[in-house]
């Protein structure tokens, strides 16, 4: 059998394949459009200066991609391709910033982000049958396998990027984010670039988070240090932070289910309202408390999978606040939309 008839069969029988409808309403996309995309094909962050970055640029695609807009997809790609492929490796600088000239400043890559795109484009690729997205998605799966999954201690680990993190870079390397681990897109890449490393780095990844019970509320930290026993990385606030409260849906979006886990760290950071609780996971002290829609949607789809206590109704409708939030409430709903309708 030729390979790309092989890769296309694989693409279609797996569990993670395109869904058969769009799981992003188009009125919301259209918000989110209209809120954070410029005219350009860039995701603007508009918390941080307005720059862009390619784990926007890669959750643009998907959220393209599930609301069922070719158009919008091809232009966050043509952006993506032309302004964040600049390293040889293959991988895409991390940031692009309006302000500066060069807008590249610092072409480190942002793993999460690379795979984000990589996923996006191997999903399109499938459904809408472009072989040129599943090219693009093959070659970046190959950096990312190549660049980026180290093998330490016995563990498959991510690194956060390609340079700065391993254990010839800091005296705590290899650092890790726990957050940077996207579940569901490890059985797309392997079907792209079959390894088994996708299998164990996914695996793992998911028992790494079983062992970071920091402080009184048990919680994982941003930042983690692998050198020799898991803990917060030095350098970096030891907090369960911005970065860390997508993991929760990360792992339900993957069909992961384990009650422990999510329990343990719903606890954690959530207050009775639903808010999301950052916090020092030393101290278990709360540094914010997190009421935006977007952030709330993560704990109320957590007390929905845990207890089948069904989403409010402030959460179930979308209006973009910021960027961040806003992308993680379209993730929620298309999550809510194609795999727990029972939550609405």
């Amino acid at each position: 059998m030729k390979p790309l008839v092989l890769l296309m069969l694989l693409l279609l029988a797996s569990p993670m394949h395109a869904q058969e409808q769009a799981t992003v309403d188009e009125t919301a996309w259209q918000k989110y459009k209209a809120r954070f995309l410029d005219p350009g094909g860039r995701i603007i962050d508009d918390a941080n200066g307005d720059v862009s970055h390619s784990e926007g640029q890669g959750y643009g695609l998907l959220l393209a991609f599930l609301a069922g807009n070719q158009a919008d997809f091809e232009l966050i790609w043509s952006f993506t391709r032309r302004e964040l492929l600049l390293r040889d490796d293959g991988l895409t600088a991390w940031k692009w910033s309006p302000a500066e000239t060069p807008h590249v400043a610092d072409t480190n890559n942002a793993t999460d982000g690379d795979i984000l795109i990589a996923y996006a484009l191997a999903r399109a690729g499938n459904f809408w049958d472009r072989k040129d997205y599943t090219r693009a998605a093959t070659a970046l799966a190959e950096a990312i396998l190549e660049k980026t999954v180290v093998e330490h201690a016995g563990l498959t680990l991510l690194l956060p990027g390609a340079q700065g993190f391993s254990a010839a870079d800091r005296a705590d390397g290899p650092v890790i984010n726990p957050s940077y681990w996207v579940f569901e897109a490890f059985p797309v890449l392997e079907q792209l670039v079959p390894s088994p490393s996708w299998k164990t780095v996914a695996a793992d990844g998911e028992a790494i988070l079983k062992k970071l019970e920091f402080g009184p509320k048990e919680m994982p930290a941003d930042w983690i240090s692998a050198r020799t026993v898991l803990k917060p990385a030095e350098g970096f606030p030891p907090e369960f932070g911005y970065n860390a409260l997508r993991i929760p849906l990360y792992l339900v979006r993957s069909g992961r289910t384990d009650s422990e886990l999510l329990s343990r760290i719903y606890r954690g950071m959530s207050n009775e309202e639903g808010a999301v609780l950052l916090s020092n996971v030393e101290s278990g002290a709360v540094k914010e408390t997190l009421t935006d829609p977007g952030y709330r949607i993560v704990n109320h789809i957590l007390a929905c999978v845990l207890q089948g206590t069904k989403l409010p109704d402030d959460v179930k409708t979308f209006d973009p606040t910021q960027y961040y939030p806003s992308t993680l409430h379209l993730l929620g709903l298309s999550f809510v939309e194609e795999m727990r309708p029972e939550c609405l």
